[in-house]
């Protein structure tokens, strides 16, 4: 039996109508760069986020970038970032001359702790990143009283949470990458909404900086050869624009397949106590980007050999936190402890999860680590 991480191929054999015709269709038009496509994916996805400005660009590292950059970010001010995510949001904000301040999170949902978010902003605070980890909105509502409160930006990294809906207090809901000033995706093949290459975009609701975000990952420009600031080149092909423009319709019932394994998951794992399973906030739906154990006791690599043995694919997100990494160590800023990521990064295993599980693959992968926990370990 193959099991994969992602099922890329088989999602492709049952779209491939659809996705040839889309890819035909760009090749015959021979409008590879900035063609009808593009507007009418970005068009899509304004409406299925219910947002009116997205702006695609050529990956979510350049969108990061282009957010920071929107918000007149100079060297020195300090961002808040979650010490326990990809290195992306760090990378951007370093590369611009600005300091990462690392913030906690909670063990529950893997996500920044909004409860220590006050404490770790200064006078130099420009910009809270937020990472919707794994499938999960953050909290929102309390950090975006606290951007109002000190007039900071808030930027939702989003790329692994597309399609999650965040409930507020008063009972409105609103889809993550939609709540902050700025939000940001990734196309990447293997994320919720993918392409077949690389691919990004940003979300605002702002005109202002709906405007300056187009103009700067446009050369700066507002017209051909008229380049008002310092900008780049990130771009949105067309061929992955028509690829998305199909996905986009199946989004939601990829989504709705990745939970029912996650249940699977849940239900089969659930009663062996050296593993704790995925915890779902009550504010926030779960697109489960990934579906990520804790695994006690030391047994995760342990777990993982036993796993890989089998024929079963495993990965670590993350092994390290970002102040554990060597590039981060003399340039991000601790606030206070960040005792939870470090933990998580010794703990954290994800399952394969995605639309092309069949019933024989979650069942062979949960006798396998039941097997293990109980007889083997």
């Amino acid at each position: 039996m193959k099991i994969q991480m992602v099922d890329l191929q088989g999602q492709y054999k049952r779209l491939k109508k659809e996705m040839d015709a889309a890819i035909k269709e760009v090749i015959l038009g021979a409008s590879f760069i900035n063609g009808t496509q593009v507007s009418t994916f970005c068009s899509h996805l304004a409406e299925y986020l219910d947002i009116p400005y997205v702006i695609p660009c050529g990956n979510a590292t350049d969108a990061i970038r282009l957010a920071l950059q929107a918000c007149n970010v100079q060297p020195g001010d300090e961002i808040i970032i979650p010490a326990f995510t990809y290195i992306a949001p760090a990378e951007m904000a370093a590369s611009l001359g600005l300091i990462p301040v690392l913030v906690d999170v909670v063990s529950e949902t893997f996500n920044i702790n909004t409860d220590l978010l006050e404490r770790a902003i200064t006078r130099q605070t420009k910009a809270i990143i937020v990472v919707h980890l794994f499938g999960q909105s953050c909290d929102m509502e309390p950090v975006m009283k606290l951007a109002e409160k000190y007039k900071i930006f808030v930027i939702e990294d989003n790329a692994q949470s597309m399609g999650a809906s965040y409930t507020f207090s008063n009972g409105m809901t609103k889809k993550t990458g939609t709540i902050g000033h700025i939000g940001i995706t990734s196309f990447f093949p293997t994320k919720p909404l993918s392409c077949y290459g690389d691919g990004g975009a940003v979300m605002t609701s702002n005109g202002e900086l709906a405007a300056r975000i187009s103009m700067m990952a446009n050369h700066g420009q507002t017209q051909k050869y008229h380049h008002k600031v310092i900008g780049c080149n990130s771009r949105l092909d067309t061929i992955q624009a028509a690829i998305l423009n199909v996905k986009l319709k199946y989004m939601d019932d990829f989504t709705r397949r990745r939970q029912q394994v996650a249940r699977y998951y849940d239900q089969t794992l659930s009663t062996l106590s050296e593993l704790r399973i995925p915890e779902k906030a009550s504010y926030s739906t779960h697109v489960y980007h990934q579906y990520t154990l804790r695994v006690k006791n030391d047994l995760r690599d342990t777990l993982q050999a036993h796993l890989r043995a089998s024929g079963i694919p495993s990965n670590v997100y993350y092994p390290f936190a970002i102040h554990e990494q060597e590039a981060y160590k003399w340039v991000a800023r601790l606030s206070g402890n960040v005792n939870e990521s470090s933990h998580l990064c010794k703990e954290v295993l994800s399952l394969p999860i995605h639309s092309e599980m069949t019933d024989e693959m979650m069942q062979f992968i949960t006798d396998s680590i039941v097997g293990f926990m109980r007889n083997g370990k």
